[in-house]
């Protein structure tokens, strides 16, 4: 519970939708439309962005009147992404408070709040029912979990027989331990990355089935170059979320990070039977 507390706190700051809104119209004007396409670069809070939502989407092929389950969603802007372009309804889960107040008030401005749901929540204890989902993801959360059985067990539970997880993710690569800051953590103290054999361990051992695992880190550095270089210097983007100098040292530290063999990102599509 410590940990799950550190977590949060290293995210949460007041009024992330006012700030991300404010941004908007600098960007684009007094009465630029509230979009999910108009919020996309300050709306998907990890690595890679819209590109990287696009790309767990193309694996998860979700389906119009589905229900999907977000782990850990953040300010919700996949959630909104997906829900708008494929006509299924997101229940997002989060544990950030701030992050979830802030998803329910963009997901009002873009007039989504009947697609998505949004709950403040654990992934290791998802305030979800057994067997209620179609398909689920969850992007660059596992990094911040230390008991990844329990992430995997959880998702397991909340999907209905034969539905479908996406997972992406940092691990540990044999370059030796990661420098800090990382955007998910500070320092080691909240920071759990295991290896890739590790991590198809544990969902193997969760009951999933592996229909896909696949390391994305050389595309993935070059993406985070050109949005390093990009930096603050638009007004709408993540950095509207932790602010430019947090963001900035971060990357620069991931950057160096995925060069150094020190973090490597995977993807993988997970299948549970039935």
């Amino acid at each position: 519970m410590a940990i799950e507390t550190d977590v949060a706190q290293h995210y949460g700051s007041a009024g992330i939708a006012e700030r991300i809104l404010a941004a908007l119209r600098v960007a684009q004007g007094a009465e630029a439309p509230v979009t999910v396409d108009s919020l996309a670069p300050a709306d998907h809070f990890h690595g890679g962005g819209v590109a990287a939502t696009q790309e767990l989407v193309a694996i998860l092929l979700p389906q119009a009147g589905e229900h999907l389950l977000d782990i850990g969603s953040g300010i919700g802007g996949p959630a909104r992404w997906i829900a708008a372009k494929f006509g299924v309804h997101v229940t997002g889960v989060d544990l950030t408070p701030e992050f979830c107040a802030a998803a329910e008030e963009l997901s009002r401005a873009t007039g989504l709040s009947d697609k998505v749901t949004i709950k403040n929540g654990s992934a290791l204890a998802l305030p979800v029912p057994d067997n209620a989902f179609d398909r689920a993801y969850s992007q660059n959360v596992v990094m911040n979990i230390a008991d990844k059985p329990q992430f995997y067990r959880e998702a397991f539970r909340a999907l209905r027989p034969g539905g479908v997880l996406a997972i992406a993710n940092a691990c540990a690569g044999p370059g030796g331990a990661p420098h800090y800051p990382q955007m998910w953590a500070s320092s080691a103290a909240t920071s759990f990355l295991a290896t890739p054999e590790e991590t198809r361990r544990d969902m193997a051992e969760a009951g999933f089935t592996i229909v896909t695992f696949r390391d994305t880190t050389a595309g993935r550095l070059p993406a985070q170059t050109r949005q390093l270089e990009r930096g603050a210097a638009v007004p709408l983007g993540i950095h509207v979320l932790m602010g430019a100098d947090v963001v900035r040292e971060a990357m620069q530290k991931s950057t160096r990070n995925l060069a150094e063999g020190r973090i490597v990102t995977i993807e993988a599509l997970l299948r549970k039977p039935g």
